[in-house]
């Protein structure tokens, strides 16, 4: 199978007076193109971390990453320009993502200057018009300024930004999660017709799993630091493996009303990302640790068909939740 872009135990390590932060510590996948793999987990577990190593926003510490079969883990600066040209990135926050002294037509059609995409100012309108009529931006709002326009519209600029240089790949960083409920709808729907209309890969970071469910092929489920488990979208919502996974699925709300569903409630302290030792970093509030979870790191396995956990007791934990009827899935 060929990737657009790979990871291979990708890591990157923060240093602190108290010792070295494993924010992404030994991640693997491999996304195709044209597809989307969304990551998601609690905050903090190193997920927005992961999307800035992959395209160089931060510099990895160990591991490889592998863009259209080329290694580009150690690049040069100059490199990392050509790159940005495929790999671009959509911000959580849209406000503070864009510079509030520059209009909608600046602000989208600064990328196209900076690598000399148009031939004259004409051109790089037309395309500013171009992308703004894809984005759904009225024409009207040209010369507007950030401050004037609502978050659904900020949020598009920042599309429209990262859809200038055409790029193959997009990370969007919770693109969606500073929006009312409503323009959340939009702004995924404008996406998904993106992706089809331009063949492009996205990685989606996200907390909310209705959201990931929606546009994901595949999803990464992250726990400080680490990969805990990953499938196909359909594959996790239909069976979950890893514990921490069962009980992020439990917390969606459900719309149905009087729809009975017993939410797992996790308990314990969170293990710290600083020097963490061997052992599971989820035993400590996981309801069926055992002393080996303390003792040594699961490593990620093919337990079913397609679908890859971190956990030594992956098969027992999963009939145990079944029988005793803990979770129903959504």
């Amino acid at each position: 199978m060929t990737y657009l872009l790979e990871a291979k135990e990708l890591k990157k390590y923060f240093d602190t007076k108290r010792g070295l932060l494993h924010a992404v510590d030994g991640v693997t996948f491999g996304i195709e193109r044209g597809k989307t793999l969304g990551v998601v987990g609690e905050s903090g577990c190193g997920k927005s971390t992961l999307g800035r190593t992959l395209i160089h926003l931060l510099e990895p510490t160990a591991g490889q990453i592998i863009f259209e079969g080329q290694d580009i883990t150690s690049v040069s600066k100059q490199k990392i320009k050509e790159l940005r040209k495929d790999m671009q990135m959509i911000f959580q926050d849209p406000f503070s993502s864009i510079n509030p002294r520059k209009s909608v037509s600046t602000t989208i059609g600064e990328p196209l200057k900076i690598y000399e995409k148009c031939k004259s100012k004409e051109e790089i309108n037309e395309k500013v018009k171009a992308l703004m009529d894809t984005v759904g931006l009225a024409q009207r709002t040209t010369y507007a300024y950030p401050h004037e326009l609502d978050g659904g519209r900020r949020q598009r600029i920042g599309i429209a930004r990262a859809l200038a240089l055409d790029p193959k790949l997009i990370v969007c960083d919770e693109p969606v999660s500073a929006l009312d409920v409503s323009i959340q709808a939009q702004i995924l729907n404008l996406m998904k017709d993106l992706q089809d209309q331009r063949g492009l890969t996205y990685i989606f970071i996200t907390h909310d799993l209705s959201v990931v469910k929606h546009i994901s092929n595949h999803i990464l489920v992250m726990y400080l630091g680490m990969m805990v488990e990953m499938t196909s979208s359909k594959n996790l919502f239909k069976t979950q493996l890893h514990p921490y996974t069962k009980a992020l699925l439990s917390a969606i709300p459900q719309a149905k009303y009087g729809a009975k569903r017993q939410r797992i409630l996790l308990k314990g302290e969170i293990a710290s990302p600083i020097n963490p030792g061997e052992g599971c970093r989820f035993a400590p509030r996981c309801l069926y640790s055992e002393e080996k979870c303390f003792q040594s790191t699961p490593q990620m396995k093919e337990t079913l068909p397609g679908h890859y956990v971190a956990c030594h007791y992956d098969r027992k934990i999963n009939q145990l939740s079944k029988e005793e009827q803990t979770y129903e899935t959504v």
